[in-house]
């Protein structure tokens, strides 16, 4: 099947959904139909019950719409890196349902959160979130599902204690997955991105405020050899329709398998 590099996140269109203006069940269409993107980016406090006859539901809606379900943005599940042994298990436990629903539906992964908790020395919060996700990575391992880490924050955003946790897990199926926030006066998202590209396995692209840094990080991912997925995340249809046009133009289409 041949596709484009560009996904479409399911949050940037949160608005709508929360207002009921359509369901999970209805953005493989939506994605086709009013935006004619290839991929869709699910977030998984936006699902209903995941009931065998909701998912196969979800996935027949998919395939009517020549859609490939890319990964799961999972939320409220715990964090990667909690301060007691007992939470890192927890999270490792809830977060494997969504492994299996991932994996089911065809996914490649899911996406996690790794702040930790203000105070916490980095060093031990290394500690905690190697364990964290090895646990997770045993798991995720017998689907062969990646499980990924989104800058939401904390440690998360610390780029080079994000290479010491990829370093430190060393495992093919663990990756980042770069969140395009706007750059901000605490966060530099463009050497951020530079940082973190050699282990990103998805992308959580967003709009710049100025469309030449879109096209220098755009850029900085192809010379990087970045041949994944783009996942537009801008808020909005107007923004999503102008990504995806800035993707169009500057991002190379492949064939994914």
């Amino acid at each position: 099947m041949k596709h484009s590099n560009i996904s479409l996140a399911q949050w940037a269109l949160v608005e709508e959904i929360q207002k009921g203006k359509w369901t999970t069940l209805d953005f493989p269409r939506i994605a086709r139909t009013d935006f004619e993107v290839d991929g869709i980016e699910f977030v998984n406090t936006l699902f209903a019950v995941p009931t065998a006859t909701y998912l196969d539901t979800l996935k027949k809606n998919a395939a009517d719409n020549n859609i490939a379900m890319v990964l799961i943005m999972v939320d409220d599940e715990g964090d990667g890196c909690e301060a007691t042994t007992a939470a890192r298990k927890q999270f490792a436990i809830n977060h494997r349902k969504w492994v299996d629903i991932a994996h089911y539906l065809g996914c490649k992964a899911i996406r996690t959160n790794c702040r930790g908790t203000a105070g916490i020395p980095p060093a031990e919060a290394l500690r905690y979130a190697t364990e964290s996700y090895h646990m997770l990575l045993d798991y995720a391992a017998q689907a062969n599902m990646e499980i990924l880490v989104e800058n939401h924050g904390g440690f998360s955003n610390d780029a080079d204690w994000m290479i010491q946790l990829m370093n430190a897990v060393n495992n093919p199926l663990f990756g980042t997955y770069p969140d395009w926030r706007e750059p901000a006066p605490d966060f530099d998202n463009y050497n951020y991105l530079l940082k973190t590209l050699p282990f990103a396995k998805g992308m959580s692209y967003r709009n710049q405020p100025d469309d030449l840094l879109t096209i220098k990080m755009m850029n900085a991912c192809k010379e990087a050899g970045y041949t994944g997925w783009y996942g537009i995340e801008s808020n909005g249809r107007a923004a999503i329709i102008k990504g995806k046009k800035l993707l169009q133009q500057h991002v190379l289409e492949k064939e994914l398998h």
